[in-house]
């Protein structure tokens, strides 16, 4: 596994700054748009919520993009998180098999 020194972005970052800003577009707009609430849709954002599949589908659908995009920014981010936050995946033996 490559380890990337330097944490991928954020989904909720790519939406701000690649469809809300340029689009000029409120958090409030986007969601109704979304059919979410503006909570959901401000967690994501603000980077505290996560990308789900049927959010994915939703992006998808409004930015004309792929679903497979929205979820695989996610889980690039997340392991990013998961093998930096802590060490104890480390110590893990492989299975004899």
């Amino acid at each position: 596994m490559r380890i990337r020194k330097r944490p991928p972005t954020h989904p909720g970052g790519i939406i701000r700054r690649h469809y809300i800003e340029p689009l000029s577009l409120t958090i409030s707009e986007l969601a109704n748009t979304l059919g979410v609430s503006r909570k959901t849709l401000s967690k994501i954002v603000n980077e505290k919520g996560s990308i789900t599949p049927d959010m994915a589908l939703r992006l998808s659908k409004a930015f004309k993009t792929t679903p497979e995009l929205w979820l695989n920014l996610q889980q690039k981010y997340d392991l990013w998180q998961a093998s930096h936050n802590s060490d104890k995946w480390k110590m893990i033996e492989a299975i004899a098999v």
